[in-house]
């Protein structure tokens, strides 16, 4: 179970945004990445991403894993699991297949579990930029 004070990443770090950092745009990534600055955007990766606590995060993401220690603005989409740590708060929906989250969390939004995460392409639009789209075609 996650505990206060646990921040440890459960994955070797490739990339770090560090805390002094502030980036707005598309971040797509491979491997494992860490942020503790602050990021607006979307966040796209088959990958494991983890949200240090004090890192600020306006943006929708979709990634294979995630742990979040800091504070999240968007819906996060998680193929393999979302970890939620005392220390994190979530403003947004979340869908997964494996939810872990600790006393003191705040989470405000919807939980969705995902049955077959093998069915997920994470980099697919949600269905509502896809409506948005073909609406705008029309």
């Amino acid at each position: 179970m996650a505990k206060a004070g646990d921040n440890k990443p459960d994955q070797p770090i490739r990339t770090t945004l560090g805390k002094e950092t502030v980036f707005k745009g598309t971040m797509r990534f491979e491997t494992s990445l860490k942020i503790d600055g602050r990021f607006e955007g979307e966040i796209e990766s088959n990958g494991y991403l983890y949200i240090e606590e004090g890192a600020e995060i306006r943006a929708d993401i979709r990634v294979g894993s995630v742990v979040v220690g800091g504070i999240v603005h968007g819906n996060i989409v998680a193929k393999d699991k979302l970890e939620m740590l005392s220390t994190g708060q979530v403003y947004g929906n979340v869908t997964t297949s494996k939810l872990r989250i600790a006393d003191g969390v705040v989470f405000e939004g919807k939980c969705e579990m995902i049955r077959n995460p093998d069915e997920i392409d994470i980099f697919s639009a949600p269905a509502t930029k896809l409506k948005t789209a073909l609406s705008s075609v029309s």
